[in-house]
């Protein structure tokens, strides 16, 4: 069965319309983690992302019986943007349904390449079933994003390219993981031609698909998916790419937001271009990989597979990424409310530099503090600095990992309510289009009394909520509503960052 993907890799058109990128060397991370990096450029292609390789294979492989009344897709992004070209250069018409959550950046983009837009749904699963509606009533011919031979076919050639480009030894190749288009026809060509390279699949912690569906044996659906790397953000991994992935993919790692972050700017050091989110996760994955394998004087490639991110976004991801070099330790730290105890606390810290200090009065006896403190770039050097704060008598809680505290409560600058409210926290996401936060609120209704809320425009296709209410009996009823709004949610009630710093009562005034 392999034979087959090497014949059509091999015949693969995509070059009528891609460019056979470059593979980079990134010298400034290769020195940090002692190791040779190299990056496979398809942040260059013509619609900076590596989709229009499989697009335009599978639209160029289709009869004229079947292009005759157009071709149609469903996409958010670089999909949708590669159908469109291709369609455009092969002169065939084009639709594609794209979710109402998407940018306007990426819309005026799929316009300006020609083809039609129908925006329909929140989501992509939304567009997806509008798109086979569409397919029956119009007769189009769909071209799916990842689960086909020939687009599979059309990625691989990615692979093809690296063994080409890079004749010496090489230790593994590191690929994002969506559907798994890219990561099956790499492994396909790779493992075909060079079976002792690794292949080593990168997805989010959060929208691990393919990982799951390996520990499982099958293909699984996921609940619900993390949003951040929205061009990986996918329930259930490819039937084909499934496949292939349990032959020849060598392992997976995952890792996290702050991860991405941390990647986002190792690629721009060394490149001076800002990759996606879903761009820089093979990067991330192949720090990861080196750390916790002390590889030393290894030859390294991963995928940088797409540049299409919104401008909006970057405030955020620079936020993000310190923590995720291990260079900042986010902190929550009772300290006695007595003069001198904060000079203390400093002279604690030795060189390090503190970041960030939120801090609101609330009792008497201790004052619990929101620190950022800079770090080695070692993530141990965090442990270390939380056992030397607790043996000097400090208590400390580790917010570095908590998504609610760098989400939301490091810039709820205030403190606790004033009593206890027996509150109900939630954290929860609704798509970010105009209109969405006063739609969420009037859905909500006067039902029930909003004690606390927080939202901050994050630049990305769902907004992120903290919303704290008195439900007295009716949280179950509440949730239900969330259900039936299809809005993804965390009761955060019990979470050390809520208790610490926004509750409200005795209860939180306890060290």
């Amino acid at each position: 069965m392999i034979h087959n993907y090497i014949e059509k890799i091999l015949r693969a058109k995509v070059y009528d319309v891609a460019e056979e990128t470059p593979l980079d060397l990134a010298p400034t991370l290769s020195e940090r983690i002692n190791n040779q990096v190299y990056l496979k450029r398809e942040d260059l292609q013509p619609v900076f992302s590596f989709k229009l390789r499989g697009a335009y294979n599978k639209i160029a492989s289709l009869s004229p019986e079947q292009t005759a009344n157009g071709v149609i897709a469903a996409s958010a992004g670089n999909h949708a943007q590669g159908v469109a070209l291709a369609a455009k250069k092969l002169g065939i018409k084009a639709l594609i349904v794209m979710p109402k959550t998407t940018p306007e950046i990426k819309v005026k983009s799929v316009k300006a390449r020609g083809a039609k837009i129908v925006l329909h749904g929140d989501s992509y699963d939304d567009a997806y079933s509008h798109a086979q509606e569409l397919v029956a009533e119009k007769g189009m011919t769909f071209i799916h994003p990842y689960d086909d031979p020939d687009v599979i076919a059309g990625q691989g050639t990615v692979g093809m390219e690296i063994l080409r480009q890079h004749n010496g030894p090489i230790h593994a190749i590191f690929v994002p993981v969506g559907g798994g288009g890219l990561v099956a026809g790499i492994a396909a060509y790779v493992k075909f031609v060079r079976p002792e390279i690794k292949i080593i699949a990168v997805e989010p912690d959060d929208a691990d698909c393919l990982n799951q569906a390996l520990i499982a044996g099958h293909r699984v659906v996921l609940e619900q998916v993390g949003l951040f790397a929205d061009g990986v953000a996918v329930k259930q991994i490819g039937a084909e790419t499934f496949r292939i992935a349990q032959q020849y993919v060598d392992q997976v790692v995952t890792v996290s937001t702050d991860e991405i972050c941390a990647a986002i700017k190792d690629i721009f050091d060394d490149t001076r271009s800002v990759a996606e989110p879903a761009g820089a996760l093979a990067v991330a994955g192949l720090k990861k990989y080196a750390e916790q394998q002390g590889l030393v004087q290894e030859t390294l490639v991963a995928i940088d597979s797409g540049a299409n991110i919104n401008f909006d976004r970057l405030r955020y991801v620079a936020e993000r990424t310190s923590v995720g070099e291990h260079r900042e330790i986010l902190l929550a730290v009772a300290i006695p409310e007595l003069p001198g105890s904060f000079l203390k606390f400093c002279k604690m810290l030795g060189k390090r530099s503190i970041t960030e200090f939120n801090y609101r009065y609330f009792n008497q006896q201790m004052a619990q503090v929101f620190v950022g403190i800079t770090s080695s770039g070692v993530e141990a050097d965090r442990w270390q600095l939380i056992n030397q704060l607790n043996s000097e008598g400090f208590s400390v809680t580790d917010m570095t990992i908590s998504e609610l505290a760098k989400d939301h409560i490091r810039y709820m600058v205030g403190g606790h309510a004033p009593c206890e409210l027996q509150e109900s926290i939630y954290s929860l996401q609704f798509p970010e289009r105009p209109g969405a936060l006063l739609k969420f609120l009037t859905a909500l209704g006067s039902q029930w009394n909003i004690s606390l809320f927080h939202y901050r425009n994050h630049g990305a296709a769902f907004g992120k909520v903290l919303i704290g209410l008195q439900l007295g009996a009716e949280v179950k009823l509440f949730e239900q509503a969330l259900h039936e709004l299809g809005l993804a949610y965390h009761a955060e009630t019990g979470n050390p960052a809520y208790q610490l710093f926004a509750g409200g009562g005795e209860v939180i005034s306890r060290p």
